[in-house]
């Protein structure tokens, strides 16, 4: 019996417009060679110079009429008929985008509608084979469906035409409101030719934490052909025998490698599989909660992993670009070692993209981050007719099979907003695919996934009779800063819930990206609000929105370059305040009120104004710094609370100027220590005043108890006597505080190392008076090293350079106080010109 082949179809493959009937198509000229494999139509056009990049200028209209096209591809290939005895053959699709009808030899073998299912198809090849893709619009199809169906509502008028419900592709691809309108075709996976006289069909393994008596291995095999139905191995190890796989900062990645074997009558193999298992449980834990917090009692939301209860810091992912044949396994690994650099242990995979190529959970087994994902709905009313529910039954169960193996799989969620818009709506009268998220897709999890990996109905959900935004249950997206009610960022701390597994601030990214966007036009004359800036912004109301958050904390500026500066340290601030307000409310056992935090989003699929926190070209903005620090394993918050002569609707953290007065301010001061060991610490306090010479240090020592936020001191925020600070408006009662930075730094109690740092700035920023820092900036190219100190205080101190691709900063975008050199490790910068700016200084200079 012959060992089976498989042979991937990456050649000989041409491509062309279907404008005419498929048969002429077929037989006229026009035919290109494909430039790429896995190929998308507009990589192709664009390889061959017959469209201009989407994502420059306004490039983006110029193509729209690619998504209205019909598209055929033709692959020739050979065939040794049958010669050693692989009397069974099939062809495997693994991703065809999205409505194909396949031909081998003219005679149609396949039609899909479903760009996320795996597609087997047997067949009787020739010597000489032609297998020809026939491409239509999936844009037609979705409004043929809608006229057939009916109209629905499906989010705002950013969020792609409402008709994409109807349709099985990747939910961005008809615009979002961080993406452009690209509705892409082609064949984006591989295609493979297999022959076989016996083969392994399916493999299933299943590695399970038996608590303290060790592991177990079990595997099922089905097999086709000469083989019987089927076989199972069970195998139980001790507790020495294998190590447990972890997430990052918890332990080691152990990963093993499952190799299987089917041998034929003669002992001889006949077909070979691997599958690299780690040895991990997972758990979802939503238990009462005894002791009330600010929302009151409800139950908790966190997860639990080999028996540990973690606190999740992380981000959303959407895909990587919106021409998936483009992504790398190399780029994906940068994206993900971005995020484990950036001290995040879990990515969730938002529900309006598509399931990520075996290379993207491969990476994060191998890093440790955990994955929450999302099955592909969201923010629409989806259909439930019978051959909608069977394609997406189909498209759960290929995908379920394709990933539980992972360790790195923690959660499979129904959807991504589509509780939510229906509850916030409230004209929806039916809500269909509630057969889907309660009954189709839990129960494939259920079935197929053993040991068993958690299911969650939708994102967010809790509360009773669904309420989304209950924050005592379930989890919960908090747009009510950037949108909804607009409300300031300080009011993060009273804005959380459970599991905050949305939320964030927009910002511009770096300058380089937008001067790439601009494809060539000068910047001279461009600013904030310029035509070409909104094309590269798709966010709802942005204007308004940024025109708030911004006049409410920083000074407007008028140069676009300070203007992106701006928005940068915005988004830096609300974001970093968030999440240490959050993170607070990880209090140990009984007390483990908040136990996730993921910001949208990690990642662009072009390059684009959006809430992600480094660019397109992983170039990271100012956030992506602020959020490691808070995810370190040990890090400091601190809470200033201005008292005032009389009550305001202001944000507590203000300093008032007018008609109310500031008459003193207060510290809550808390550390997080999410190490599973006790630290005693020391806490150094340095307090700087920006208008005096005045300065103070005073230090405390404390013990961290393990996993948890320790509370640490509440007390008064000292400052300068008034004869050294006067107030600035003359009333003898206003507070000197008002121009008081507060750094504080956590020493190990033993060696002095610093663990953290951390400094509170008086608010608004827009009312501080900012004194030139002395900044002084010592750079070391051959040891990759750059030296940073300052005489007075500094906020956002933010370095970038000129190269197409940044070097790795071991940190960045930092406050720095004087009397302390900072030195920051720099990978890969070699001879780029390094520019930076600050608060005050926001147009960068070249150090």
């Amino acid at each position: 019996m012959a060992e089976a082949r498989f042979i991937e179809l990456k050649s000989n493959w041409t491509w062309k417009q279907c404008d005419d009937s498929l048969e002429k198509a077929l037989t006229s000229d026009g035919w290109r060679e494909t430039k790429a494999y896995p190929s998308e139509v507009h990589v192709e056009l664009m390889k061959n110079g017959l469209i201009p990049d989407p994502y420059l200028g306004f490039n983006e209209h110029q193509v729209q009429w690619i998504g209205e096209t019909e598209w055929i591809y033709r692959c020739t290939f050979t065939f040794d008929e049958n010669k050693d005895g692989r009397e069974h053959a099939e062809l495997e699709f693994l991703g065809l985008d999205t409505l194909c009808d396949v031909y081998l030899n003219d005679t149609k073998i396949l039609s899909t509608k479903n760009m996320f299912q795996t597609y087997v198809v047997p067949v009787k090849p020739l010597p000489n084979n032609v297998l020809v893709l026939h491409f239509k619009s999936a844009a037609k199809l979705a409004r043929e469906l809608e006229a057939q169906y009916g109209k629905v509502r499906a989010g705002s008028t950013n969020l792609g035409d409402p008709s994409r419900v109807y349709v099985r592709k990747a939910q961005y691809d008809w615009r979002w409101d961080w993406g452009p309108e690209l509705m892409t075709c082609g064949p984006h996976r591989p295609i493979t030719l297999k022959t076989y006289a016996a083969k392994m069909s399916e493999v299933q393994t299943r590695a399970s934490v038996l608590g303290d008596i060790g592991t177990q291995l079990k595997i099922d095999v089905v097999k086709e052909a000469r083989v019987g139905l089927g076989t199972q191995v069970d195998w139980t190890f001790s507790k020495d025998e294998i190590k447990l796989w972890w997430p990052v900062g918890y332990g080691e990645q152990a990963l093993y490698d499952v190799k299987l074997e089917l041998l034929g009558p003669n002992k001889n193999v006949v077909d070979t599989t691997t599958k690299r298992v780690g040895f991990r449980s997972v758990k979802l834990i939503q238990e009462e909660l005894s002791m009330p917090d600010q929302y009151g009692t409800g139950t908790t939301f966190l997860f639990e992993i080999n028996g540990v209860r973690m606190f999740m810091g992380g981000s959303n992912w959407i895909p990587a670009d919106n021409f998936l044949t483009t992504l790398t396994p190399e780029r994906y690994r940068a994206w993900l070692i971005l995020m484990r650099d950036g001290n995040q242990n879990m990515v969730r995979l938002w529900g309006g993209g598509i399931y990520e190529p075996d290379c993207f959970y491969d990476i994060c087994d191998e890093l440790g981050l955990l994955v929450w994902q999302d099955f592909q709905f969201a923010c629409g009313v989806y259909p439930a007719h019978d051959d909608f529910v069977a394609s997406v039954r189909k498209e759960a169960e290929d995908n379920v099979k394709r990933l539980r193996h992972h360790p790195s799989i923690a959660i499979w969620c129904g959807n991504n907003e589509d509780y939510q818009m229906v509850l916030q709506w409230g004209d929806v009268a039916s809500f269909p695919a509630i057969k889907i998220y309660e009954e189709v897709l839990p129960s494939v999890v259920e079935a197929l996934c053993d040991p068993p990996i958690p299911y969650h109905r939708g994102s967010p959900y809790g509360g009773k009779g669904w309420d989304t935004a209950d924050p005592t249950i379930g989890d919960v997206h908090q747009w009510h800063i950037w949108g909804g009610k607009e409300l300031p960022y300080q009011e993060y701390d009273r804005m959380g819930g459970r599991f905050v597994s949305e939320f964030g601030m927009p910002s511009m990214p770096v300058m380089k990206t937008i001067k790439y966007w601009m494809g060539g036009e000068s910047l001279e004359g461009q600013h904030a609000q310029s035509g070409i800036m909104a094309q590269h912004c798709r966010a709802g109301s942005y204007e308004r929105r940024f025109s708030i958050a911004i006049n409410e904390n920083f000074r407007i500026k008028e140069d676009l370059e300070k203007a992106v500066f701006i928005t940068q340290a915005m988004q830096s601030e609300s974001v970093g305040y968030a999440y240490q307000s959050w993170k607070r409310q990880w209090k140990g056992p009984g007390k483990q009120y908040t136990s996730g935090v993921l910001v949208w989003q990690l990642n662009d699929c072009w390059p684009v104004t959006s809430w992600a926190i480094a660019d397109y070209f992983l170039r990271a903005k100012p956030v992506y710094y602020t959020i490691k620090r808070h995810l370190s394993t040990f890090a400091i918050g601190i809470f200033r609370n201005v008292v005032k002569n009389k009550p305001t609707d202001r944000p507590r953290q203000y300093y008032e100027f007018g008609a109310f007065q500031s008459l003193d301010a207060t510290l809550d001061i808390w550390a997080t220590n999410s190490s599973l060991s006790s630290r005693t610490v020391v806490l150094q306090l340095d307090y700087f005043d920006l208008t005096s010479t005045w300065t103070k240090q005073e230090s405390h020592k404390f013990d961290l108890l393990p996993n948890q936020t320790t509370e640490l001191l509440s007390m008064p925020c000292a400052g300068p006597s008034r004869e050294i600070s006067p107030p600035p408006n003359g009333n003898p009662a206003f507070t000197t505080t008002y121009s008081v930075v507060v750094g504080a730094k956590l020493l190990d109690g033993a060696s002095g190392e610093v663990l953290a740092r951390y400094a509170d700035w008086p608010q608004p920023y827009k009312n501080l008076p900012l004194p030139d820092p002395g900044l002084n900036v010592t750079v070391d190219r051959a040891a990759g090293k750059v030296e940073v100190e300052v005489k007075k205080p500094a906020k956002c101190v933010f370095f970038t350079t000129d190269g197409e691709v940044d070097p790795k900063w071991s940190d960045n975008a930092l406050d720095l106080l004087p009397g302390e050199k900072r030195v920051l490790d720099v990978e890969g910068l070699g001879e780029q010109v390094i520019s930076v700016a600050w608060l005050g200084n926001e147009k960068a200079q070249t150090v």
